[in-house]
């Protein structure tokens, strides 16, 4: 495709998008007003199915099928992160392998190391009580996918490469997106009732391993790169 191609696509395309914008804003109720129909529809229906989070209620009833979407970008773009920045078996064989601690203050190192499990602790409250209070799937699962990288910000990168085994999370992160399709699909035309706290779990379990995934491999190629770098520039 040319590029005046692809600037003609890309006009028709937003002025599409504006169009349907500027049509969806002037059918808003008027602010301030009375009438808040999507509102009082989400409360309604939290109340109606028992969840005490009314957002909770939305995410996986009224708009169960975005949050579906959602998971499965997620899912594509740490697949392409691992198709796209695998390592071959020459680049196996370079220095990165051997990157070790970094020289951290003691202070530094002691406070990452502590506040990694009340961290990931936090993260698991988050997904757990996502159907009762602020938070969910989405929000504990990137404070699960983050918690694990306190180690390499306290300068123990070999430790935080044995915490998380990515082969292991790439096959649980396929399992749990598998999970909340099967339990959306499963709940598909009827209330959701008791389904939330399961579609949370699932939620939090494909985003927090898909992070940890997505940032490994850009880990590898980094060190990679690095020792690769240091090959060319030969002993100082």
């Amino acid at each position: 495709m040319t590029p005046r191609a692809r600037l003609l696509l890309f006009a028709g395309g937003a002025a599409g998008t504006f169009a349907l914008f500027t049509a969806g804003v002037l059918g808003l109720p008027a602010f301030g007003g009375a009438s808040h129909p999507y509102a009082d529809r989400a409360v309604r229906e939290a109340v109606r199915q028992g969840t005490p989070n009314a957002v909770a209620s939305v995410t996986f009833d009224q708009r169960a099928f975005d949050t579906l979407g959602e998971e499965l970008i997620l899912l594509a773009a740490a697949l392409g992160a691992v198709v796209l920045l695998r390592a071959v078996a020459g680049e196996r064989r370079g220095a990165a392998h051997r990157h070790g601690p970094a020289e951290v203050p003691d202070a530094l190192r002691v406070t990452g190391c502590l506040l990694l499990p009340l961290t990931l602790v936090a993260g698991v409250y988050i997904v757990a009580h996502g159907h009762q209070s602020p938070g969910g799937g989405f929000q504990g699962g990137v404070v699960l996918g983050t918690a694990v990288h306190l180690l390499y910000l306290a300068g123990d990168y070999p430790a935080l490469r044995r915490l998380r085994p990515v082969p292991v999370l790439e096959s649980a992160e396929a399992a749990a997106a598998a999970a909340f399709t099967l339990l959306a699909l499963a709940a598909a035309g009827q209330a959701a009732t008791g389904r939330v706290p399961a579609l949370n779990g699932a939620v939090g379990a494909e985003v927090g391993c898909a992070l940890v995934v997505l940032v490994a491999k850009f880990f590898d190629q980094a060190l990679l790169v690095h020792g690769a770098a240091r090959t060319r520039e030969g002993p100082a």
